[in-house]
């Protein structure tokens, strides 16, 4: 019997351990809620550093949120390349479909010659249905973003928008604005114009433009709540009275979205790691990473806690091939915990937050503004070259002696890596694989191992129990208008600049106009589940397939009641 009793307490222990390790009770096998996080553009190497320099800060802070859910990688890539954007990958994880180089969920035209899964060319240009687009549409789940760049960018945009050029932010915002999405947190505001503004308060949103105070203190269940004119402040620069942190922004999501029974779709994304790696700068990549890991910690409490979701974190590519230890800092494989982080965790700021500083410094306080933001004594050579630098507007020297004919900028991002003994073999992405974490209330189920993008997107949709629904709810919803209208009288006249559909029959005009779900009836205003796409490229309206029966022939209409904050 003592024996048996040691067994079984053994036999617990080892339960409670592997619960811990991101998975739950075997009992339950109903997926409700999807949370997916990704840290933009993040190495392995990023998190490495990132989980060192907590380590070396605070060597009883314990490991990263996400350590007890690694379980895996993944490869991403574009349809016609193996490195790809934050547009295709995330386009990937969202619709199952790779895409080329600035493609927001649309599918690619293709490439046979170098297309790494077989693309068909038929169906070149088409919006494809979203995991978010879904959960809503067919599941009326609520759905939320969270990000810290501004919002029509690539990937927040790659849940809830269509157009083959990541850049056209005038085609994406307003398709984002009309989708229907519960809760919009981040950056951005000067995307959001006067008319959009005003569509959301109309349907019922909190709408709070910089107005922290406002986005705190909400009540409702629906809102968008944006700071900065774009993007967010990287997390060590920014002011916590007037930007809230990435993990408050989710559990606040969590908390809005949680309120439908029939469960939600969040996205959350550490934006601006990526744009850190592009600039090379190794202290706004670790802060930023670790504010993104306390997001991962919000989500995985919630997770635990609530027994029906399923949390993802993976990054969407890699980005700069940074590496702790460089060969620019001789003798770098022997120095202590204290030489390779000790300078770094002096650094007081990013490294675009101090070169702006230092742009408007005369050249008296370079040297005393640079050791109070970063701890480090210029040398005299260091001095020269920043004074030499050809866009430092307040060197004391004319553009004639300006001999290093380099940006501030190059030369004070070498300077700290150069310090700080990081290296970066680039300021683009990556091709290598991803890290994959996964808390799954299923133990059976949870993915674990190598993956593709590919593969990623269906282990989330089966978990959604939406199964092969997508390609269906695309065809749908994202239907050629020749086909929708076929054997009708149809007009595609230019208005204001933008392309309108007109539809005539004997009953009824129907007007409908791009990147919105407002559709004219004769007189009366429809609102659809989903949002219009037009595309020059083909000169093809994509739109629902309902739009026929319902509201040229004579059927009910398709309209959808105003949203309210208890209307979910």
């Amino acid at each position: 019997m003592k024996r048996l009793n040691t067994f079984l307490l053994i036999l617990f222990a080892a339960n409670l351990i592997f619960i811990h390790d991101g998975c739950a009770s075997p009992n339950n096998e109903k997926i409700k809620n999807v949370i997916l996080l990704i840290p933009d553009g993040t190495s392995l190497a990023s998190v490495s550093a990132a989980r060192w320099f907590k380590r070396y800060v605070n060597p009883d802070a314990g490991g990263l949120n996400i350590d007890p859910y690694l379980c895996g990688t993944v490869l991403t890539y574009s349809s016609n390349a193996p490195i790809g954007d934050s547009a295709p990958t995330t386009s990937c994880y969202m619709t199952g479909y790779p895409s080329r180089a600035g493609y927001v969920a649309t599918y690619p035209v293709a490439d046979p010659p170098n297309d790494i899964v077989p693309m068909d060319a038929a169906r070149a240009y088409q919006p494809l249905m979203t995991l978010l687009e879904a959960a809503s549409i067919a599941q009326s789940k609520s759905t939320g973003l969270v990000f810290t760049c501004e919002f029509p960018h690539a990937t927040p945009a790659d849940c809830a928008a269509h157009s083959y050029q990541r850049k056209k932010y005038e085609w994406i915002a307003p398709q984002m604005v009309h989708n229907r999405i519960d809760v919009v947190i981040g950056g951005g505001g000067a995307f959001l114009n006067d008319e959009d503004r005003q569509y959301l308060e109309n349907e019922g949103y909190g709408v709070f433009l910089n107005d922290i105070n406002g986005f705190r203190n909400y009540a409702g269940n629906t809102m968008w709540a944006l700071f900065a004119d774009r993007d967010m402040a990287y997390d060590i620069d920014r002011d916590p009275s007037r930007e809230p942190s990435l993990a408050e922004m989710t559990q606040i999501a969590i908390s809005k979205l949680s309120h439908n029974e029939n469960g939600f779709f969040l996205m959350v994304e550490g934006s601006k790691i990526d744009w850190a790696a592009h600039a090379n700068d190794a202290r706004a990549i670790i802060s930023d990473l670790l504010a993104f890991d306390k997001a991962c910690g919000e989500a995985f409490r919630f997770a635990e806690s609530n027994g029906e979701t399923l949390v993802v974190v993976v990054p969407d590519h890699g980005n700069s091939g940074i590496s702790i230890g460089s060969d620019k800092c001789p003798g770098y494989s022997e120095l202590t915990k204290d030489q390779l982080f000790g300078g770094i965790a002096e650094f007081k700021t990013s490294a675009s937050a101090l070169i702006e500083i230092l742009h408007n410094t005369p050249p008296s306080g370079l040297r005393q503004t640079m050791h109070n933001l970063t701890g480090i004594a210029l040398t005299d050579d260091e001095y020269r070259d920043l004074l030499e630098t050809a866009d430092y507007k307040r060197s004391s020297l004319p553009n004639g002696h300006r001999t290093k004919g380099s940006e501030l900028a190059k030369e004070v991002t070498q300077l700290l890596n150069r310090r700080s003994c990081f290296g970066f073999t680039t300021t683009g992405h990556t091709g290598e694989e991803v890290f994959l974490a996964v808390y799954d209330p299923r133990p059976d189920k949870r993915l674990t191992g190598f993956h593709t993008n590919i593969e990623l997107h269906h282990y989330m949709r089966d978990a959604m129990g939406l199964e092969k629904q997508l390609d269906s709810l695309t065809g749908e919803y994202f239907a050629k208008h020749t086909d929708v209208f076929k054997n009708y009288a149809y007009t595609i006249d230019t208005l204001s600049g933008n392309p309108v559909l007109t539809v005539k029959n004997r009953e009824a005009t129907l007007v409908i106009q791009p990147n919105t779900n407002i559709v004219k009836r004769n007189d009366e205003r429809l609102e659809l589940k989903s949002v219009v796409v037009y595309v020059d490229k083909n000169n093809t309206f994509y739109l629902p397939q309902m739009l026929r029966e319902f509201c040229i022939e004579g059927g009910k209409n398709i309209s959808l009641p105003t949203r309210n904050n208890n209307d979910l």
